[in-house]
């Protein structure tokens, strides 16, 4: 390269402005590796590990009298449980029982319990199809005049081959399950002389208008097959 020839001004400013990168990078760079192993070097004790700080030489400290967890404070047993105090299954629910109740206890019957029970609680699921033991229908005397807290404990605590469902299903929708279970038993085993007289009577108009609409709709398919 001749000696003599000199770098035109847009030459050298380029040349500036790789090297002004150049030491920006670096810098970040020495600033990320420091950062990191600060990050790294920390003081700190490790899970169950030793320590000098502390008389008694262990990181861990011990859980302080009647700690409770967030979200686990069980002040009403006999929620949790569908027992008394006497240890006898609640024989009323303890919440109040909407449409929206029953429609959720609905859906995680479905979801959890019909595998083995059914969806009729007839014991026929169909876990039970594919051969294992079939449980006793809900439909069963000794079941139908069991405390509804009975079903509620099963839940909890699990009955012979049955688990417990304590871990994935929550107190709210295991009452839930229980109230719409309760409806199922009524449903299979429900007579006259449970109703009021205005259900009665809502009944009578339901089956008249029933009767009306099949009735008008067999003439109709007789007067067309005449035609």
């Amino acid at each position: 390269m001749n000696p003599d020839l000199k770098l035109a001004p847009c030459d050298r400013s380029s040349k500036s402005l790789r090297s002004a990168v150049y030491a920006f990078a670096l810098l970040v760079s020495l600033f990320g590796v420091a950062c990191r192993q600060n990050m790294h070097n920390q003081a700190r004790l490790k899970t169950n590990g030793e320590s000098d700080f502390f008389a008694n030489g262990q990181a861990v400290r011990p859980i302080p009298a009647h700690t409770v967890a967030r979200g686990q404070m069980h002040d009403n047993p006999a929620y949790l449980t569908g027992l008394g105090p006497d240890g006898l299954p609640l024989t009323e629910i303890p919440m109040p029982v909407t449409r929206e109740v029953l429609s959720r206890g609905h859906e995680r019957f479905n979801a959890f319990c019909a595998p083995c029970h059914g969806r009729l609680g007839d014991g026929k699921g169909m876990i039970v199809q594919r051969g294992f033991k079939q449980p006793v229908s809900f439909h069963d005397q000794r079941l139908r005049d069991s405390a509804v807290g009975y079903f509620f404990n099963t839940m909890t605590e699990g009955f012979g081959q049955m688990p417990s469902y304590a871990s994935q299903v929550p107190p709210d929708d295991r009452w839930a399950i229980a109230a719409f279970l309760r409806a199922l038993q009524y449903s299979q085993n429900a007579s006259l002389a449970d109703l009021s007289a205005e259900e009665k009577a809502k009944l009578d108009q339901a089956w008249k208008a029933a009767e009306e609409a099949a009735t008008a709709k067999t003439q109709s398919h007789e007067t067309r097959s005449e035609h």
